[in-house]
């Protein structure tokens, strides 16, 4: 199962949609989620993400905006999709649990 931070990406790059590169994903994430994010820390994460086959990513073309750099965009692959669903189930299972005498029922 993927940790929140890798959650945190992974929506961040599906809120991005086709847009989805290093600085737009880095303000989706901190800006939805209220938290600070270091580039170290997107790009590890990223590469995390693409080893274990959840996202896939595809240089586009240089532009003269990025000073001649090529930017590589970002898509969730449907193994991606699957492990924010079920984090996305388990929030919600333990969202609604109720504490009952120091145990957690469901």
């Amino acid at each position: 199962m993927i940790g929140d931070f890798e959650y945190q990406i992974l929506s961040g790059i599906i809120s991005c949609g086709k847009d989805a590169y290093g600085s737009p994903v880095k303000k989706e994430v901190e800006n939805t989620f209220q938290r600070s994010v270091s580039y170290g820390a997107l790009y590890t994460t990223l590469s995390r993400l693409e080893k274990k086959g959840f996202i896939k990513s595809e240089l586009k073309e240089a532009t003269k905006v990025r000073g001649g750099r090529a930017k590589k965009v970002y898509t969730v692959t449907g193994l991606g999709q699957s492990e924010l669903r079920e984090k996305q189930n388990l929030a919600i299972s333990m969202a609604s649990a109720t504490l009952v005498g120091g145990v957690i029922c469901h």
